[in-house]
């Protein structure tokens, strides 16, 4: 079986599968560009818990968190099938590792089944999801990732979902892609070579060491799945770089591809 690359996908705004203004179609292209899982174990920035939660659920739910938009868009269901033994096997590998992990039932949220939708959009491929502790830190994470390696050889993709860039308070929803705060590219450069030299200490301690970390993320939740991709990574990561733009002059989407060297 070959071994499988973790991803970090940046989902951009719930309305991505439906406004052609946003980079729907190369999500399908970077699921033509990774070999096929088995199984997905997701870690969206939408689902915080206190300590880990999995989610055995059979059929999962798709759940629509977000309020005021477009009715076709709360019409949308993606019935992919649920991935219960997945979830049952993190949980194990956590608790094994010393981070007390349970399970539950639980739905597909949009930052799990929006890009979901465009890479696999016959949703054919099972999706279990893991919570994320928006009050732990980036170490924490890196350390469940660490912990989950162990299922990439049973052919489970482990993919963090948030956004590179997160600050809406920043965001002017009526900027042009060419109108990007340059502090958003100082940010991404800085991570971006950070992961490229696997520098995981500077990683870990982004809010001290990063530009402009604390504007770019003024909560962590959207970057904490980075970390968690990180960690299931293989040591010697080859680093795949997908450069989706910036929008609303803030909200930078780039997806992470950590493959097999």
């Amino acid at each position: 079986m070959t071994r499988l690359p973790t991803l970090f996908l940046s989902h951009g705004a719930p309305t991505l599968p439906i406004d052609p203004s946003m980079p729907r179609a190369e999500f399908a292209a970077l699921s033509g560009h990774v070999p096929r899982p088995e199984a997905i174990l997701m870690l969206s920035a939408h689902w915080e818990t206190a300590h880990p939660l999995a989610s055995t659920a059979t059929e999962p739910e798709t759940i629509h968190d977000f309020y005021g938009f477009p009715r076709q868009l709360y019409e949308i269901r993606y019935p992919a099938p649920g991935a219960p033994e997945v979830a049952r096997r993190a949980a194990a590998l956590l608790n094994e590792n010393g981070l007390p992990a349970e399970t539950e039932a639980h739905g597909l949220d949009h930052g799990a089944w929006v890009p979901m939708l465009l890479m696999f959009p016959h949703a054919d491929v099972p999706v279990a999801q893991l919570s994320i502790q928006p009050h732990m830190d980036a170490a924490h994470h890196f350390r469940l990732g660490r912990a989950l390696r162990a299922l990439k050889d049973d052919g489970v993709m482990v993919i963090g979902s948030g956004q590179i860039t997160h600050n809406l308070r920043a965001a002017d929803f009526s900027a042009r892609p060419a109108d990007a705060d340059p502090r958003v590219a100082e940010f991404t450069d800085w991570f971006e070579a950070r992961l490229a030299a696997h520098d995981i200490d500077a990683l870990l301690d982004y809010r001290r060491q990063a530009p402009h970390a604390a504007l770019m993320h003024p909560t962590d939740e959207h970057l904490l799945p980075v970390f968690a991709a990180l960690g299931a990574a293989d040591d010697d990561y080859t680093l795949g770089i997908q450069s989706l733009g910036t929008y609303q002059k803030a909200l930078a989407m780039t997806n992470y591809v950590f493959g097999t060297a």
